[in-house]
């Protein structure tokens, strides 16, 4: 499917991998259509550099106080960058104790309890297709994956 050195992290659907096809939808389609191959059902991909998992941990969406004080964070990735009119409608989802925010190619969900339950609206209309991780998971597969600028680590 055009990758090497392929590893999975901790059962969440993270794949880590190096590839030297250069053109990320050409990547992204030839794993999909591999899955799909294997699998016998579509299996929608969603791929991200280290560097970019890297800053998608950083959460820059959000203040480092109203994390803080949150109960979760989630990241919803999507394939593409969001037109302006559906990030209009992903704020216009929030409350006080949800709040959604589309920044370049990722939804961020923080919510301000966890006993508050939510229905979250279905988002895929709007954004397209996406899939979600806790920001515990991010921050995790960057700390292990990536130096503190966000580039890939040097093998020792």
């Amino acid at each position: 499917m055009g990758a090497t050195n392929v590893q999975t992290f901790i059962a969440s659907g993270n794949v880590i991998f190096d590839s030297t096809v250069k053109k990320e939808r050409e990547l992204e389609q030839r794993i999909e259509a591999g899955l799909e191959t294997a699998l016998k059902f579509p299996v929608g991909t969603f791929l991200r550099s280290l560097p970019e998992v890297a800053a998608v941990a950083a959460c820059p969406i959000f203040s480092a106080a109203e994390i803080e004080g949150a109960a979760a964070l989630y990241v919803g990735f999507l394939k593409t960058a969001p037109p302006e009119a559906a990030c209009a409608t992903v704020s216009a989802a929030s409350t006080a104790a949800h709040q959604f925010r589309v920044h370049d190619r990722e939804l961020y969900w923080l919510r301000a309890s966890l006993a508050d339950e939510y229905e979250a609206p279905k988002f895929d209309k709007a954004l397209g297709a996406s899939t979600v991780r806790s920001i515990t998971t991010i921050r995790k597969i960057a700390a292990k994956h990536c130096d503190p600028i966000g580039d890939k680590k040097k093998s020792s």
